[in-house]
């Protein structure tokens, strides 16, 4: 799990399951966060420049835009499996 240094993400008592690793991204680097590329394609493709009335279209056409991605494994490896990411979770 890659974690991004934001203060509210941060725990006194955090058990780590053993099968888990936490990885710190360096600070000030939201290109390295695959979460970001994720968010900055559901922005592009999905819900730019448009107006939602409610929260549940905001969250139909987030969801619309991860089930899209959830089909396509390839184009969603190609925003998020750098490098660094492969060879630090081998």
């Amino acid at each position: 799990m890659f974690l991004d240094g934001a203060g509210w993400h941060e725990a006194h008592e955090l058990t780590v399951p053993v099968n888990m690793r936490l990885l710190a991204v360096p600070p000030c680097s939201p290109e390295l966060n695959p979460a970001e590329h994720v968010w900055e394609y559901t922005r592009k493709n999905d819900n730019r420049n448009q107006i939602f009335n409610t929260l549940d279209e905001v969250m139909d056409t987030v969801e619309t835009s991860l089930l899209h991605l959830h089909e396509a494994p390839e184009e969603l490896r190609s925003m998020t499996a750098f490098p660094w990411i492969v060879e630090k979770a081998a």
